[in-house]
């Protein structure tokens, strides 16, 4: 149930829900992992998730919004044990790589959650809870009759913010530039936010050496797109 605290839910999706089959090691993760790394997001009793008691510990949680097929994010949630790393995710073959990767690292601060972010974060995240909220190459729908449906809308942003706990961090990072600038845009004017890099050229943050190499960020390095990385903090 939505209070003042909650903003309202947006009725245009950010996400196309794909098809896909899985591999037989990817049904293996399903099988044998899921029970005990995942959970759905539509299926979640009302109320906050009690975070700690799912990881079994009390640490800083970070929720990084669509994990793809999980290469960039299974080596970000292994370098850093300290956290409790929250991937949400719709594409099922995607989150079913992402534990096998996991499995294959040795990751225990991982759990996974299958469904709309912005639903996860409206009903079921504490306000002033989360250390970080990652968003990295989200789909740029790059034609101008689509960018109503990019989750960087301000709606989105400000219900991030409430999420952040004071000094958190939201951090994007995109190859498209007017998506970039988008985002800039609307961060930039979100009341709870200040971008930490203000001062670097064009309020760019620079791209951290810990963020792995995408395949997107390689596809645009081909195609000659600049990625761009922006990270705001919780005031």
């Amino acid at each position: 149930m939505e209070n003042e605290d909650q903003p309202r839910m947006r009725s245009v999706v950010s996400y196309v829900k794909r098809g896909g089959r899985m591999t037989v090691g990817q049904q293996r993760a399903w099988n044998e992992l899921w029970p005990s790394l995942g959970r759905t997001v539509g299926e979640l009793p009302e109320g906050p998730v009690d975070f700690d008691d799912w990881f079994g510990r009390q640490a800083a949680v970070l929720v990084e919004i669509g994990s793809g097929m999980g290469e960039t994010t299974s080596q970000l949630a292994a370098a850093a044990p300290e956290l409790n790393y929250v991937a949400v995710e719709v594409y099922d073959p995607g989150l079913g790589q992402l534990m096998l990767r996991a499995e294959k690292l040795g990751v225990k601060n991982l759990r996974l959650m299958h469904g709309d972010a912005v639903v996860l974060l409206t009903s079921h995240v504490e306000p002033g809870s989360l250390a970080g909220v990652r968003l990295f190459f989200p789909d740029p729908w790059p034609k101008k009759r689509h960018h109503k449906r990019r989750i960087v809308q301000p709606e989105f942003v400000s219900l991030v913010a409430s999420r952040l706990a004071p000094g958190g961090t939201f951090h994007m990072a995109t190859d498209w530039e007017n998506y970039a600038e988008q985002m800039m845009e609307v961060c930039s004017a979100e009341p709870l936010l200040r971008n930490r890099h203000a001062g670097e050229p064009g309020g760019w943050a620079p791209r951290p050496e810990w963020r792995p190499i995408t395949k997107f960020e390689n596809r645009a390095d081909v195609e000659g797109r600049i990625s761009h990385d922006l990270i705001f903090e919780r005031v």
